[in-house]
Parts: C-alpha cells; structure tokens; sequence
C-alpha cells in the first residue's frame, strides 16, 4: 500500500482487507469510546452498534493512513 491514498482506495482497502478491517474496526472504536467516556460499558456496545457503520464509513481514510504507518512506518 505505498501509492497515495483516498476515501474510495481507503474503502476498497477495507473491503478486500479482513485484517486491516478488524484493525481499523478496533481504532475507530477506540477513537469513538474517548468521545463517550462517559458512558458505561454497556451504554457504549449498544451505542457502536448504531453508530459503527458511519464511523467505519466516515473515518476510513484516517484509519487506513493510521495503519500504514503503525505497520509500515
């Protein structure tokens, strides 16, 4: 993955990709559960569930980027 990215690449990527997926899954969850900090546990499981397509669509890009340079950097 050494040419420049965009939302379309980062989005084919994620899809062809079951293991960049599940990492970019787990680092956008993560991102979102600083956000809700506040939140239970519980609260923010069923919280992901609503919001994880949209997060997973929307943040694609960075995700993708963000992996690239913890496995390529």
């Amino acid at each position: 993955m050494s040419t420049s990215l965009n939302m379309h690449g980062a989005r084919m990527a994620l899809n062809r990709d079951s293991e960049l997926r599940d990492w970019a899954e787990q680092w956008l969850k993560s991102k979102e559960r600083a956000v809700t900090a506040g939140m239970t546990d519980e609260e923010f499981e069923k919280h992901w569930l609503y919001v994880r397509p949209e997060r997973m669509h929307e943040g694609a890009l960075e995700a993708v980027s963000a992996y690239r340079q913890e496995h390529e950097g």
